[in-house]
């Protein structure tokens, strides 16, 4: 197995744990704040070791796109991993999650409905509810969260979120590396 893909499915197995302890522990309950950024700093970790390893292995010198394929094939399976994890995560491990989150949107879809002037503001921004009454508007409000907080569309954002981000670093830890850490030396 190479050794970026090995990298990868590494920091994506010590996210899962985190994540797991997160769950079992909850020391910030439904505030998922610090579990992203963990999951960032891990696609980078598992981007920057595995290319490094992957260019202390070369014997050859390499080019910088194959520096960024490299790159990519430590993010690729990371993101892969955390997205059915998380899928599954949601689905059956931790239901509430979705549950709570739908309660939390539909208290504000309820304020915003009641509150003096809002259910006439709502009709005049969106012109599709200006025929629908207030059960009607709450009703496609609610299928409208209910779609946005589904494991599936969870899972779908984290992968395409992941690969974009999997991209985007793996190129500029390219760069830094061709610049700063792997530049040839002066004689």
């Amino acid at each position: 197995m190479r050794v970026t893909v090995l990298t990868g499915i590494i920091c994506a197995v010590v996210f899962m744990i985190v994540k797991m302890i997160f769950f079992y522990t909850q020391p910030v309950g439904y505030d998922l704040k610090a579990l992203v950024m963990i999951n960032l700093f891990l696609l980078i970790s598992a981007i920057s070791v595995g290319l490094y390893l992957q260019k202390m292995r070369d014997t050859e010198e390499s080019t910088g796109l194959r520096d960024i394929k490299n790159g990519m094939t430590a993010g690729v399976p990371y993101a892969l991993i955390i997205g059915i994890f998380l899928y599954f995560y949601y689905e059956k491990i931790d239901p509430e999650y979705n549950q709570h989150k739908l309660a939390e949107q539909e208290y504000l879809i309820d304020t915003e409905l009641n509150k003096p002037g809002g259910l006439e503001e709502i009709k005049k921004q969106n012109p599709e509810f200006e025929v629908l009454s207030k059960e009607e508007i709450k009703e496609q409000a609610m299928d409208s969260a209910k779609g946005a907080l589904s494991s599936t569309s969870t899972m779908t954002l984290t992968l395409l979120g992941l690969i974009l981000m999997s991209a985007l670093n793996s190129i500029f830890i390219t760069i830094i590396y061709r610049r700063v850490v792997f530049r040839p030396r002066k004689q």
